[in-house]
């Protein structure tokens, strides 16, 4: 059964990929797992409880097992409870790819359509920044999620989120005319690239050390100072300082990341979209793990708020 399938309170049994798989103590110190399960329509969480450490070494990240389980909610959030686990047997679905959650829309597509985009940036240091650094990153920029958990956690969702993000700012450019397309278009395709460094990959997303104690803020803005250097280009140059405070303002606060706020139209449009983008794909990813009626989990990165699925 396909976990967004599931009911409250059904049996199901099938097989699933562990996507997350974090060994933690109960408060009488005993040892139990906390698993999120995927498949290509959702994920969902459960903990096995009493663990061993032969199921530790076993049940990892990464692998395709077959559970019997009941779908329940605790606290508002779905999750699998009653839980049976055992490994896949000869000639059955053992595949990991065949689990993972996929964009809605082809991967070939998306690079197409940002290729294209490429030459709409009408301003020469912007798009021979952006060639440059797409140039050096391209197979990594289609493949990584956009984060671990929050927003297009999924393979190919950082060129997704990209490319959307994109689109939003070529309508809205059109709306408001004193909007500079170009450095909206070079902002947002280069704003998450650095996610290529900040993030271990598309399997078992974690937080590399450069990413933890740097961040994709700071790194994309030291890899646009390499690349212009690269190209001659003086950093003292006008639109090489919008470009980057583009860039750098792009999470809108200080206490959320950026070194500086949004003081360009460019910029606050950038980080309004952003916004936008992350917050839809976290309420649509939320509402379809629930059935109509039901009120989602809380969504941390929004204010730890739910959100209701209508019936109509």
């Amino acid at each position: 059964m396909k976990i967004n399938q599931m009911k409250q309170d059904q049996l199901f049994e099938g097989f699933y990929l562990i996507k997350s798989a974090e060994v933690r103590k109960t408060r009488a110190g005993k040892d139990y797992i906390a698993f999120t399960f995927q498949d290509d329509s959702g994920e969902i969480s459960g903990n096995l409880w009493d663990a061993q450490p032969y199921n530790v070494e076993e049940f990892v990240a990464g692998k395709v097992v077959f559970m019997k389980g009941r779908r329940e909610v605790y606290n508002g959030t779905p999750q699998v409870n009653q839980i049976t686990l055992r490994n896949t047997r000869d000639g059955e679905p053992s595949d990991p790819s065949a689990y993972k959650e996929k964009p809605p829309v082809k991967v070939s597509d998306v690079k197409e359509y940002l290729e294209q985009v490429m030459f709409r940036i009408e301003n020469a240091t912007w798009q021979r920044i952006v060639r440059n650094l797409y140039r050096k990153y391209d197979k990594k920029f289609y493949l990584f999620p956009a984060a671990k958990t929050n927003h297009h956690a999924f393979e190919t969702g950082l060129a997704y989120h990209t490319a959307t993000m994109v689109r939003l700012a070529d309508a809205i450019g059109d709306i408001y005319p004193d909007l500079n397309k170009s450095l909206l278009f070079a902002g947002i395709m280069l704003h998450d690239l650095a996610k290529v460094i900040e993030l271990s990959g598309p399997d078992n997303t974690e937080y590399t050390v450069r990413g933890n104690l740097i961040g994709h803020i700071a790194l994309i803005n030291e890899e646009i100072t390499k690349v212009i250097a690269e190209l001659e280009i003086p950093d003292t140059k006008e639109e090489v300082t919008i470009l980057r405070h583009v860039i750098l303002s792009h999470h809108g606060q200080l206490e959320y990341g950026s070194p500086v706020r949004p003081r360009v139209m460019e910029a606050e449009i950038i980080h309004m979209i952003d916004n936008i983008d992350a917050n839809m794909m976290m309420m649509t990813t939320a509402l379809s793990r629930v059935s109509e009626g039901e009120m989602t989990s809380k969504i941390f990165a929004m204010d730890n708020r739910s959100f209701y699925k209508p019936k109509y």
